[in-house]
């Protein structure tokens, strides 16, 4: 068999070579090293601004629950406040035509007579108009 030999000078190298390999391979597990902590420390800041903007949110977010529940409780109570002057109205109008028609009360059929024609002549002159097709 044929053996080559290496030359001294290549012997000697190889030291050098492996102390060039070792340092790129701590040279490059330093880079992954500080790759890793940048990319925690990027992660970490991610988090408390997330939670930072959440605390802004949660506050806002009752705040305008307060609001709408404030609304819904003017809205409700304007409501009321319509329902009863409506019905202080009609109750007035009723008592007004209660007391019209107990002092007047011919006068109150006879207009009576009068609105209820009126209207059947409405209801007759729609259905002819309906039928009609026009």
């Amino acid at each position: 068999m044929n053996h080559q030999t290496v030359p001294p000078s290549a012997h000697d190298a190889m030291p050098a070579v492996r102390q060039v390999t070792d340092d790129v391979l701590q040279s490059a597990g330093r880079a992954v090293s500080s790759t890793r902590d940048h990319a925690n420390e990027a992660l970490d800041a991610a988090e408390n601004k997330v939670r930072e903007l959440r605390g802004n949110v949660d506050p806002m977010v009752d705040m305008l629950a307060s609001k709408a529940q404030k609304l819904a409780r003017q809205s409700l109570d304007m409501a009321s406040e319509a329902k009863d002057r409506a019905q202080k109205s009609l109750t007035h109008a009723a008592d007004v035509t209660t007391r019209y028609v107990s002092e007047q009360p011919m006068r109150s059929v006879l207009i009576a007579a009068a609105v209820g024609a009126a209207i059947a002549a409405l209801v007759v002159a729609s259905r002819k108009h309906s039928k009609s097709g026009y």
